[in-house]
């Protein structure tokens, strides 16, 4: 087992506003915060569900990638969403990403910190050793 706790931050101003990282690595276990669909360079969000899961994955796979691990490693996903009838439009995107891997997954109806924001997603990752 890995013996290291580390922060890893993707920039976005909620991180410095709120008080936490993106994803922490403790051990050989990744845990990334709840992403949103915000790009975090230019803290822009579409209007698009479908779109905004596009960009929670591309955030979520950034904090994997600088954990040293991947989608593959994906053990746990949970899907928050403010509508339920914003789930299903994602199903295809999420599919192509989680499909092979088959984590266990929730999704649960929620509101989210900005009335902006359609979709957040968590994930728990265990890196390989």
């Amino acid at each position: 087992m890995v013996n290291e706790r580390r922060a890893i931050l993707s920039g976005s101003t909620f991180e410095e506003q709120i008080g936490y990282a993106r994803a922490v690595v403790d051990g050989d276990w990744v845990h990334v915060s709840g992403t949103t669909g915000f790009d975090y360079r230019t803290m822009t969000i579409s209007d698009d569900v479908v779109e905004q899961a596009e960009q929670c994955l591309v955030n979520v796979a950034d904090a994997l990638a600088q954990a040293g691990c991947g989608f593959a490693d994906v053990v746990r996903v949970r899907y928050l969403l403010p509508d339920r009838e914003d789930f299903e439009p994602c199903w295809p995107v999420l599919r192509r990403t989680f499909g092979e891997v088959r984590p266990a997954a929730t999704m649960m109806v929620c509101g989210l910190a900005d009335p902006r924001m359609k979709i957040e997603i968590e994930v728990y990752a265990r890196r390989a050793v």
